[in-house]
Parts: structure tokens; sequence; C-alpha cells
């Protein structure tokens, strides 16, 4: 009898262990597709799993999540959301600008979208209102265009009596807008301007050899997702070309640049994470405001000045959040 007991409460076990398993929440998973590469976002994603952390989700504890990278080939977006909405995550975040946010909202009207982008995105078609999104849609933008006049301030103040400024953008739809606001506020400073387009490597290396051949007095990079995935090498060609540059953030300042001007953005990747968290605990996109940064840091790299000869004025160093010696 003992053994048939023994037999009977094993074989019941047996029985019960599937159903306990089966009766386990299954942990939501997360997409998260970006512009960018992986080798040149370890700060931000560390401040987005901080954004999740705060909302009490921990990856692999009690939340997973998918990555996809674009590498700077906005291209291949398209199919990196196809490919995460295929595999039903809960929610879809997009980084790296407008191309990835679309790609997303394009990919899915029902699973919600948390975005990170550059432009207006009720102009771009992805949100109803900032303050009301409605649809599946939320997340934050820097509104880059609006920062375009500032940055050319900053730039003529560092580098005074710039005969012809060299713009350096690409043709993505931001870049378009930056253009637009970068020639009307050197309309009305009386600067003439020489834009050099880039939107792959051999293109960045020729436009670089554009401005030095047209004798650019410095030069403005765009803020592009391209352009931070070859942040280094954007520097590099800039310090061969003896180019005074100012940069979108401040990450390039800090690898060498000259001088950035921008919002911190992992701000903006942590305020994120925490909207995707809201999401997975049942908060909808729809009634989440579009997000705008609050704090915007200058950067100067005096090293890099000094091996330009560039004296940086006090006035300008006094404004400056860092100053790198």
């Amino acid at each position: 009898m003992r053994r048939r007991s023994f037999i009977s409460l094993l074989g019941g076990a047996a029985v019960s262990w599937p159903l306990a398993a089966r009766a386990q929440p299954a942990m939501p998973v997360i997409g998260f597709m970006n512009s960018r590469s992986q080798e040149d976002t370890p700060h931000v994603l560390a401040a987005f799993r901080q954004g999740l952390s705060d909302i009490g989700l921990v990856e692999g504890q009690n939340v997973a999540i998918e990555f996809r990278w674009a590498d700077g080939q906005t291209a291949r977006l398209p199919s990196l959301a196809a490919d995460l909405v295929a595999r039903r995550v809960a929610v879809l975040a997009a980084f790296g600008g407008e191309a990835a946010a679309l790609a997303a909202k394009q990919a899915t009207s029902t699973i919600p979208v948390v975005f990170g982008i550059g432009d207006d995105p009720v102009q771009t078609g992805l949100v109803e209102s900032f303050n009301r999104p409605g649809g599946n849609a939320t997340g934050y933008t820097i509104l880059t265009a609006l920062l375009e006049p500032k940055r050319i301030g900053l730039l003529r103040e560092l580098v005074p009596g710039i005969a012809l400024l060299g713009i350096l953008a690409n043709r993505e739809s931001r870049a378009v807008r930056q253009l637009h606001e970068i020639e009307n506020a050197s309309r009305k400073l009386g600067q003439s301007l020489f834009v050099a387009l880039a939107d792959n490597d051999t293109e960045l290396d020729a436009a670089f050899g554009s401005l030095t051949e047209r004798r650019v007095g410095a030069v403005l990079v765009a803020a592009s997702a391209y352009f931070d995935t070859r942040r280094e090498h954007i520097i590099r060609l800039a310090a061969q070309s003896r180019l005074p540059a100012i940069y979108p953030l401040r990450e390039y300042a800090f690898s060498g640049g000259l001088i950035s001007y921008g919002p911190r953005i992992t701000d903006l990747y942590h305020q994120a994470g925490m909207y995707v968290g809201r999401i997975l605990k049942g908060a909808k996109p729809a009634d989440l405001p579009v997000l705008q940064p609050t704090r915007f840091d200058l950067v100067i790299n005096l090293k890099t000045a000094n091996a330009l000869g560039i004296v940086v004025p006090n006035a300008v160093q006094l404004l400056a959040d860092e100053v790198i010696e």
C-alpha cells in the first residue's frame, strides 16, 4: 500500500507541475529598435534600463528586451520593425530619429509605440497633438531644428569672422527642416553657407574634401543617427582638415570634438524607459504627453581648441556646463 500510495502521489505531482508552470504569467517582451549602433549607445541603454527599473521592471527578472540595430542604415528599419511586430512584443520602442519612429508606427496600429525623434511629431504624423497624442504612439522629441540658430551663434563666438560656414548634413527628412532653420538664421546674420551632404562613408569622406576645398571657416554638424554611428570618424576628419566644428550631442565633445550643444540624451532615454514601464503597467500611449528636453548641455573641449590654435573667450567658457581640460 505504501508503494502504491507513493506512485499515486508521484503521478499526481507529475500532472500538477505542468499546470503550475502554465499558471505563471508570461514575461512581457519589449521590442527595442534604434537607427544607431549598439557600440555607440551603451550610455543611453543604461539610461533606458534605469527608467524601466524606476517603474519596477528589471530586464531578465520581470521583463525581456529584444534588440534590433540599424547601424546608421535607415533603409533597414521597416524590416526590423516588422520582425519585432511578428514576435508580438508588448511595446515597441523606436529611437534614433523619425525613420525609426515612422517604421514602427507603420508596422503596427495596435502595439504601443514609444519613440525618440528630433522632429515635430505632429507634422510627421506620429501623434495628433503633444498633450493628447491619440493613437498608439508617444515618446519624446528634441525639436532639433530649433536649436540650430543657437549652435550657429556659439560657433561664431568661438571662431569670429567666419566668411563661409560649412554645414554637414544628410538627406533624411529631419535634415531638410534643420537646413531650413540654418538658412533662416544665417540669412539674418548675413552668414554665407556651404552645405555638404553625406549618407554613407564614401560621401562622408568626400564631404570633408569639399569643405576643405571651399575653405570654410568652421563646420556645423547637423543631428543625424548616421553621423552618431560615425562620431569618431567625423571628429578625426575635422581634426585632419583643421576645421573647428560644433556638434549636436555632448558625446562628440567628450570624444574629441571642439564644442557641442544639445539636450542630454540620456535624460530622454530614461524618461522613455519610464514611459515603456508605465504602458506595461496599463497606461495608454494616447494619454501620455510627448516629452521635450528640459536640460541642454554646452561642452567645450579646450584640448581640441588648443590643437586648432583657438582661444576660447572667457565669456563662452562661463556659459559652458562642462569644460574639458
